[in-house]
């Protein structure tokens, strides 16, 4: 795209040139070298044509785009609204405007509507609460209820950047085990993108795939995804403006982050820890079943093997280190269940 807009650009600029050498040819025809001169003059147009005419078109365009794409639909429909009512009070005041003498004429009711529509767009997107207020008292709108939203029975659970960048989300709401809603305030977005511009190259392909996740889930995931602009003033961490949300609204938060689950925890609030249904979902082993693994690494103590079920459990078999690379019958000796998961302990069955 960017390179046929520059040949454009190029074509463009070397036409001007050619038109200018056309409409004023005594401008060049007395210069030393004439033709030299209008070759040289013929490059620098198509030049400057190849190197600015993206920045006049493409660069502002993808700029105009992507600003739009951030706004929420409450500052997107106020934009709209606000520019509608700069351009009609432009318009009330072109026609009297529009009876100066020329060029007054043409050009104020023209330059009055651009600065009003752009201005009255500023106004409205910076005073959008205000409107929502002003609306809601007169009855145009109306805000759904908190209160009401949670007495109905549909549950709104608050997102934390930690789930959204861990990526089972999608999978977990595919399945079908969260249902209700999904909240991802706007502040925990701002977290996830500028984990997506991080210069470190784990954190930003973490950052984008959970971009990438929740705009898959907002087009065709089973469990609504909405953003909120809710931000609690009296918190200024992202975790503790979660807590305070669903302390306010009565809402869970769905995280995998081992502090603000053991933070939220103590203040009340109902934790989804991600993690936490993983252990759960694991199949239970009991001593003295028999299973069948694979060893692929040595264990910390001598003689050790270590093998790993297909849901990331770690076996560690006694005795296991002279089957390494084998598969190997074993039986389940005890099971120990520690902060970093699930653990097995077995030896080989001897038979």
């Amino acid at each position: 795209m960017i390179r046929t807009i520059r040949t454009l650009g190029a074509a463009l600029g070397g036409l001007i040139g050619i038109v200018v050498v056309t409409t004023q040819p005594d401008a060049f025809r007395d210069a030393p070298g004439a033709g030299v001169v209008i070759i040289a003059w013929l490059i620098a147009w198509s030049v400057l044509g190849f190197s600015l005419l993206p920045y006049l078109t493409v660069v502002p365009a993808a700029r105009v785009v992507r600003g739009v794409q951030e706004l929420s639909t409450a500052e997107f429909v106020t934009a709209v609204v606000g520019l509608l009512l700069g351009l009609l009070m432009g318009l009330l005041l072109g026609s009297p405007l529009s009876a100066f003498p020329a060029p007054l004429g043409l050009w104020l009711p023209i330059g009055v509507s651009l600065f009003l529509g752009l201005g009255m767009v500023g106004l409205s997107v910076a005073k959008r609460q205000d409107l929502l207020v002003a609306a809601e008292a007169i009855g145009l709108v109306r805000r759904p209820d908190p209160e009401a939203q949670r007495r109905s029975g549909t549950p709104h659970i608050l997102v934390d950047s930690s789930a959204i960048i861990d990526g089972r989300i999608a999978e977990i709401v595919e399945s079908g085990f969260l249902y209700g809603t999904l909240v991802v305030p706007r502040f925990v977005l701002d977290e996830v993108q500028k984990i997506a511009d991080s210069p470190d190259t784990l954190r930003r392909n973490r950052g984008r795939r959970g971009l990438e996740i929740l705009t898959r889930m907002q087009k065709d995931s089973p469990t609504p995804v909405i953003i909120i602009d809710d931000d609690p003033p009296e918190a200024d961490e992202v975790d503790a403006k979660l807590v305070a949300l669903a302390k306010k609204f009565s809402r869970a938060v769905l995280t995998n982050d081992f502090n603000l689950n053991r933070v939220a925890e103590l203040q009340g609030v109902r934790v989804l820890n991600i993690n936490s249904l993983a252990n759960a979902v694991k199949p239970a082993l009991l001593p003295g079943e028999e299973i069948r693994v694979r060893v692929i690494q040595a264990g910390k103590e001598a003689g050790q093997g270590v093998a790993f079920l297909d849901d990331g459990t770690m076996i560690v078999v006694e005795g296991g280190s002279r089957f390494m690379d084998q598969d190997v019958d074993v039986s389940v000796t005890r099971v120990l269940q520690t902060v970093a998961g699930r653990m097995v302990f077995a030896q080989p069955r001897h038979d």
